[in-house]
């Protein structure tokens, strides 16, 4: 694992502040030797730009000159002149050129001029020996002291040779600098700083580095330091307090404790007071866990589980979590024994306060019932998001009236009392790390969102995250790795995944599936990595392109391999999804690319039937009722469907009139229409695809539905308004409305739907399931809608969870993002929508028929052998009246047909077949009519000599 950690990078990333970073960059080829202006021995000596900033160290940027010579030298007619690192031209006049005033720096002096000032941090230790307007980045910038008070102009970048220059300092990614390179960047917490001697050599990159150790002095010289105080005894609990934060933030400690978990990859340990934990639990206790860490330099962590310790550090809060900032050196190992620790094993802490009671304490959960919420930053940080209890998290609007804010409030709250992340005892980036492979993604052992995980190991309740917005998270005793994360996990996860959706019953099945940007047309066809008509990559860790970026019309697949990926899981899912009517969503729109209409659907059928061996799908050819191109989007909706099953009954249809701008879908797709009647005649069945604006863009009228709100509300209003037409024209009655809504299912475009007439189709579900999973939370942008004719047939429906649940890293365009290759031809992680099928029953069913009897009669009652006829005298009665239909009598090898009487009776006579004495079955069979099942009657003959 990476000694470069997540907590690292986000301990920076709350101290940065404004200015940007980056690594030096060294420029090449011959440097030229600055000419310097009078003042030999007058230097830049320590500068800090980022005072204010978050996370400063102090609150005000300053300049530290020094008088480097054995003779006085006068500031007058000197300037300090600032520009930031990307300029190239030169200074100019303002608040970034600040004259020196005319006094005399005495030999090995220095000189403190104080800059712009922020709200973070704490006053310069010293008082400067003046002020100045000069506002410096944090991170990179170029300063120059300059002998005169007027801009100079130009400064090229590259190494600097103005002979107005007394010194000039290049930091961070500066443009121009003196010698080879610039100095190393400055942070929130570090400056730039010469050494002690002040060496001048003209090498920025060597003459300065970045210290956190900041000495800002004035002419008046330094003030002496405080001692150090002895570090105060506190226990674990008056450590944590009672509070959200420490009441000892910034002292430092000394406690002991008994160590709990030793995460290999989070850099420090749990502590926890000896003889804690169990079953029971004060109400509002502060804590008696908490979080040791061993900053970048400390040492490594050498103590194990169980040992009792002395530490002593300082009290910090990190990520909404308390710590003890300490070091190898300042963890001592006792010999005294301490009582163990026993894993809190209480009531769930339902509430933040609770919670926070038991922050860095270690505790059992393998009683609680978890499911699987969030598998999406188990790709990027390696952590699954868990709720408590059977059922993920749930967008509020998914089961709420958008316009019932109660409701709404009311599910907010339980999600928050529901919800936790376990994490992998790391703080690795695995996005930015693309040699390692994170946990808790896998095909041979997937997590997926649904799923059950259970606890066999007590884990470290704590907070962390983003220091932003950190959320409570469960902290295994070790640090989990990938790609084999079963190994050292302490929970283990049902496998939800199923090769087929459930059985949806009925003669006709159709379905819905956001197939997530199918294009033919690609980024670079040639795959020469070179983009196509202006097309930009995402890369994967080799940096080749795997999907589009920008830069054109083209969504999908980059190049011929990463559509090959694609298909192939696109056609696994379809193929096995197996319904009789498709609508698909975010397909190319081959026509609006300049390519033949319908190329996309048509090379998607190709290859579904390819896969399937034989013509098993159709593609149903686009309406000549669309817009003109120039009016439609570059993704549409499409329909295949399987021959042996429907059949198409008129032309295509499209809502093609509300296109222009301004109107219902001038940003959404068409809706496309096709009535479907079953092969070999049955109800008639209108289904209309559809795709809605998206949540991604537009107005967002504040009602917690996204942006874009009153987009799809006119486009379910345009939709209601124009289905009716349809069907009428095609006198249709049962009807089916389908596709990805950007809409969950109470939400006010549904809602239209639903005062129309329309049901979803999931109500109908067993149990319940979403189609889609979006920041932790699921819910169904995906339906079915059936008006109440179509509700009548409706025999089953099936949400197939097959990609929205999935970790990302499976898709097409992330599956050589890290170490591992996630790819696998099968259907799951096909798109990120799960699609939906739903049964009907169209086809009238055989009336049921009445049970019949035959009774035969054999004359003569023994015939002799070989001589003479059989005649039969045959009855049938039937449940229904009097039957129809025939009789066939079967004989010694011999079969006579007849027709029934009106009575119902028929006499046959046939030759005698039986040529021996003996004894012989003679069987009568009832062929059956409209009304009345068929039967059979056997009578037995003696035949004598």
């Amino acid at each position: 694992m990476p000694t470069t950690s997540r907590d690292a990078r986000q301990r920076s990333l709350a101290l940065l502040g404004a200015g940007s970073l980056g690594l030096a960059t060294l420029a090449t080829g011959f440097s030229l030797a600055p000419a310097h202006a009078a003042g030999p021995g007058l230097v830049i000596n320590e500068v800090y730009g980022a005072g204010g900033n978050p996370g400063a160290t102090y609150t005000t940027d300053y300049i530290e000159l020094r008088n480097t010579s054995t003779a006085p030298i006068s500031l007058g007619g000197k300037s300090l002149q600032y520009r930031s690192s990307s300029n190239t031209t030169g200074f100019t006049t303002g608040n970034n050129v600040f004259a020196l005033p005319d006094v005399s720096l005495a030999p090995g002096a220095t000189y403190l001029v104080a800059g712009a000032s922020g709200t973070n941090g704490a006053p310069l230790p010293v008082a400067p020996d003046t002020t100045s307007s000069i506002n410096m980045a944090g991170g990179s910038g170029q300063l120059a002291l300059v002998q005169g008070t007027a801009a100079v102009t130009p400064v090229p970048a590259g190494t600097v040779s103005n002979p107005a220059f007394i010194d000039y300092l290049g930091y961070g990614s500066a443009a121009a600098y003196e010698g080879t390179g610039p100095a190393p960047a400055q942070s929130a917490t570090a400056a730039s700083t010469r050494d002690a001697a002040g060496a001048d050599t003209d090498q920025n990159a060597t003459d300065f580095t970045t210290s956190s150790t900041l000495t800002p002095q004035s002419s008046s010289g330094p003030t002496e330091p405080e001692p150090d105080p002895d570090p105060t005894a506190a226990t674990i609990p008056e450590i944590q307090g009672t509070g959200e934060e420490s009441p000892l933030v910034g002292t430092e400690v000394v406690t002991t404790g008994v160590v709990t978990a030793v995460p290999e990859f989070l850099f420090g340990f749990y502590v926890q007071t000896p003889g804690t934990g169990g079953a029971e639990r004060a109400q509002g206790a502060a804590s008696d866990g908490v979080f040791v860490y061993f900053p970048r330099g400390a040492g490594d962590v050498t103590v194990q589980p169980g040992q009792h310790v002395r530490v002593t550090g300082e009290v910090a809060e990190f990520a909404g979590a308390t710590q003890v900032v300490s070091s190898q050196a300042d963890v001592e190992p006792l010999d005294t024994p301490a009582a163990p620790v026993t894993a809190y094993a209480g009531e769930w802490p339902a509430t933040d306060a609770a919670k926070e009671s038991l922050e860095g304490m270690l505790v059992d959960v393998s009683a609680e019932e978890f499911t699987v919420t969030n598998t999406y930053s188990a790709n990027q940080f390696g952590e699954v998001g868990l709720a408590l209890g059977d059922t993920p998290l749930l967008q509020p609007t998914e089961v709420a009236d958008a316009q019932d804010t109660a409701a709404i409030a009311a599910v907010v709250a339980d999600n928050a009392a529901r919800a936790i992340v376990l994490d992998d005892g790391s703080s690795t980036d695995y996005t930015r790390n693309g040699s390692l492979t994170p946990p808790y993604v896998s095909n041979a052992a997937p997590v997926r969102v649904g799923a059950s995980a259970t606890f066999t190991e007590p884990v470290v309740l704590t907070e962390g995250g983003s220091p932003s917005n950190p959320t409570y998270r469960f902290q295994p005793t070790v640090s989990v790795s990938g790609p084999d994360y079963t190994a050292t996990s302490p929970a283990v996860f049902e496998d939800t995944r199923t090769a087929a959706p459930e059985e949806v019953g009925g003669d006709v099945s159709v379905a819905s599936f956001n197939v997530l940007n199918y294009f033919t047309t690609l980024g670079d066809a040639d795959d020469d990595n070179v983009g196509d008509g202006g097309c930009t990559a995402f890369t994967d860790r080799a940096g080749d392109g795997n999907n589009v970026r920008g830069g054109c019309d083209q969504r999908g697949a980059w190049d011929p391999q990463d559509l090959s990926r694609q298909q192939e899981k696109i056609v696994a899912a379809i193929n096995a999804l197996d319904a009789d009517v498709v609508g698909l969503m975010e397909i190319e729109n081959s026509a609006r690319l300049g390519e033949e209409a319908d190329e996309a659907t048509r090379s998607l059928v190709a290859a579904l039937n390819a896969a399937a061996g034989f013509e098993k799908w159709a593609a149903n050819p686009s309406s000549s009722e669309l817009p003109p191109t120039s009016e439609q989007d570059v993704i549409t909706n499409a329909i295949i469907f399987q021959p042996a099953a429907v059949e198409r009954v008129g032309e295509s249809r499209a809502l093609g009139e509300q296109s222009a701008a301004g109107e219902a879908f001038d940003n959404a797709r068409e809706p496309l229409g096709q009535v479907f009647a079953p092969v070999g005649g049955g109800e008639e069945l209108l289904v209309v695809v559809n795709h809605f604006k998206s949540k991604g863009s537009g107005e967002d009228d504040g009602t917690g539905q996204g942006n874009a709100n009153p987009d799809r509300i006119a486009q379910a209003t345009a939709l209601r308004d124009w289905v009716p037409g349809i069907a009428a024209d095609t006198g249709t009655e049962a009807i089916v409305l389908l596709g990805d809504f950007n809409s969950y299912a109470q939400e006010d475009p549904m809602q239209v739907l639903y005062e129309a007439g329309y049901e979803n189709t999931t109500d109908a579900a067993e149990t319940p399931e979403w189609s889609y999973s979006f920041s932790g939370l699921s819910g169904s942008l995906d339906h079915v809608l059936a008006n109440g004719a179509a509700m009548e047939a409706l025999t089953g429906v099936d949400t197939w969870n097959i990609n929205s649940g999935e970790s990302v890293a499976l898709e097409y365009s992330r599956f050589n993002v890290h170490a591992t290759d996630f790819h696998q031809s099968g259907p799951f992680r096909s798109s990120d929508h799960d699609p939906v099928k739903i049964g009907l029953d169209l086809v009238e069913d055989a009336p049921e028929l009445a049970a019949s009897s035959v009774e035969v009669e054999v004359l003569p009652k023994q015939p002799q052998a070989g001589k003479g006829r059989l005649v039969l005298k045959v009855e049938v009665d039937s449940a229904a009246g009097t039957p129809s239909g025939t009789v066939t009598v079967t004989a010694g090898g011999e079969e006579v047909t007849a027709e029934l009487k009106r009575s119902g009776k028929v006499v046959v006579t046939m030759r005698n077949p039986f040529e021996q004495a003996g004894t012989y079955p003679v069987s009568v069979r009832y062929s059956g009519d409209e009304a009345t099942a068929p039967s059979e009657e056997t009578v037995e003959v003696r035949v004598r000599r």
